[in-house]
């Protein structure tokens, strides 16, 4: 054998969905928090559904994790955020883990999806998404997380989406406008929330045409 022989260079396999999103996988995210100010309002409760692909490159909802967070320290709560959402911080069935802990137990199986298809990075997508992702990256740096599986700054905008598709903005009418049902009674949970706009936009991205060469 040639000891200066060239050796070819092994090329990355993609998968459908890496190559449907340039390396990227879909995750949609839901939190609910204690205001509207990341930097001084506390995570209260944050869920995550990585969007999968069939066989015949259609997307669809995966596995929904999620969690309560606990409060952190130093963070605020505007009392007429609970009032919106609902949530009883001292409920004994909540179940509520430290942010670190509850980061982890959503990020695990988003990294489980990016490897199953092959993608470099995972994007939010989300209704509004800037506000989820900036809370995402305050919790992330505040309990220094250092695992984070998402794009620091780009997300996919269900708000957009839905706007050019159904000409709606507003979650619970793009929801019904995409033929699904809304329980209002349900609103304002992360998982509800978080299931429902991946309906949303695996309903709008499988309706437009794909990519040359996908």
């Amino acid at each position: 054998m040639n000891e200066h022989a060239e050796i070819p260079l092994q090329r990355p396999t993609y998968t459908p969905m890496a190559q449907r999103f340039r390396g990227f996988l879909p995750v949609v995210v839901d939190v609910e928090t204690g205001g509207f100010d990341w930097n001084r309002h506390a995570l209260l409760e944050i869920a995550a559904v990585p969007v999968e692909m069939d066989e015949n490159g259609l997307l669809y909802p995966g596995q929904t994790a999620s969690a309560h967070v606990i409060p952190a320290e130093g963070t605020e709560i505007d009392p007429k955020s609970l009032e919106v959402t609902g949530i009883v911080l001292d409920h004994p069935f909540r179940l509520a883990k430290p942010e670190r802990e509850a980061l982890e137990h959503v990020f695990a199986p988003v990294r489980a999806a990016m490897k199953k298809y092959n993608c470099q990075r995972a994007i939010l997508v989300g209704h509004n998404a800037h506000f989820d992702l900036n809370f995402l990256n305050a919790t992330v740096t505040r309990s220094g997380h250092k695992r984070n599986p998402f794009h620091p700054f780009s997300v996919f905008d269900t708000v957009t989406l839905a706007g050019v598709a159904y000409g709606q903005t507003v979650l619970a009418r793009a929801v019904q406008a995409a033929g699904f049902e809304w329980d209002a009674n349900e609103a304002h949970s992360a998982v509800y929330d978080t299931e429902q706009t991946a309906r949303l936009f695996c309903k709008i991205v499988n309706a437009w045409p794909s990519a040359p060469g996908n």
